[in-house]
């Protein structure tokens, strides 16, 4: 079980990462019920953390425990531990995977900033990074990617410069995930009562850095694991996502490894992290322009400028394209047919 908080004193709910966005949800009558953080989700139970400590949750029979996420916000009956209702998340981290269907995994909740984590080696994959920055884009999170390993690279400056590109204003950092420099260096994300989280794929040092940040508070160690040194590709330790507490005040998700990331309803997010692309379309002479042998094309204007990079353009179409076709069509006003667009809040 994880522990709330390091001391003997009583939590604040701000400690624990509630802000007026969920205080403004309460409704009369709810007053005797207990506000509780997720704090670890399985096949057939969910624990929490209240002002109390921590807590076994229990479920309505209807209930599955599948439609709650780490890092969720819940009212609790303080006698029963009875989960009455979820609070409407501020953000939401959730994918879909390759023959998945299109009901989508949840990955964690309210999280402020999402940790990007590879290394400076094999794993390194821009196309594989920028899934991710659209992830976190569209959930409404603050991405900053963290390279691990430049130790042993002899350019690690050169993927720094590389993942910088990747979007406008996109913090990166480099660290050795296994020193207290860490915790020093990610301070300025993970204060009192923010909430970060770790994505990546396997074998980068998310679980190590997870120990880092946690330090003493954590009562159990995530485990740790090595990569394949033929293809630099790391095994699965991180098989369930669970809160931890950091020494700084803050709250950190672990999540298993992704190494493949289908997109899907990430409109607003893709088209904030190719940003170069999307404030050029508008100026191409038709509106419906497929930027590929229209006249009149802003962008294939840039291309032969050189003004924009031809791999970064592909990159776009491609993921363009899946996430149209993958993401449902509903029904909007009048029988219109809507899809993409920034993802509500749910």
């Amino acid at each position: 079980m994880v522990k709330a908080v390091t001391d003997h004193s009583t939590p604040s709910l701000a400690s624990l990462g509630w802000t007026e966005f969920f205080g403004d949800q309460l409704e009369p009558g709810e007053a005797n019920l207990v506000p509780t953080r997720i704090a670890t989700v399985h096949r057939d139970r969910l624990t929490g953390l209240s002002q109390a400590g921590p807590v076994d949750l229990t479920l309505a029979a209807q209930a599955n425990t599948g439609d709650y996420a780490v890092g969720d916000w819940v009212l609790v009956d303080g006698h029963e531990h009875l989960v009455k209702r979820r609070l409407t998340r501020k953000t939401v981290l959730e994918r879909r995977t390759q023959g998945g269907g299109r009901v989508p995994q949840l990955a964690a909740a309210n999280v402020d900033t999402l940790f990007i984590v590879t290394s400076c080696n094999a794993d390194f994959n821009p196309a594989r990074l920028e899934r991710y920055l659209a992830l976190a884009n569209e959930a409404g999170t603050t991405p900053v990617i963290l390279l691990t390993k430049a130790d042993t690279a002899e350019d690690a400056e050169t993927y720094q410069k590389q993942a910088a590109a990747l979007q406008r204003g996109l913090p990166v950092v480099m660290l050795n995930p296994r020193t207290s420099d860490a915790a020093t260096v990610l301070a300025a994300w993970c204060g009192v009562g923010q909430t970060v989280a770790l994505i990546g794929s396997s074998g980068v040092g998310k679980s190590t850095l997870v120990n880092t940040l946690a330090g003493s508070a954590q009562q159990s160690p995530q485990q740790t694991g090595g990569i394949r040194e033929h293809d630099s590709k790391g095994r699965h330790t991180t098989t369930s996502r669970s809160l931890h507490s950091i020494a700084g005040g803050g709250w950190v998700i672990d999540t298993p490894g992704m190494r493949t990331l289908q997109v899907s309803d990430v409109g607003y997010g893709i088209d904030t992290l190719f940003a170069e692309i999307t404030e050029l379309a508008p100026l191409c002479k038709f509106r419906d322009c497929t930027h590929v042998h229209e006249p009149g094309c802003a962008v294939q204007a840039a291309l032969k400028a050189g003004t924009l990079d031809p791999e970064r353009l592909a990159r776009w179409r491609k993921l363009s394209d899946e996430n149209q076709n993958n993401t449902p069509v509903q029904s909007g006003p009048r029988g219109a047919k809507t899809s993409g667009g920034r993802r509500k809040r749910r």
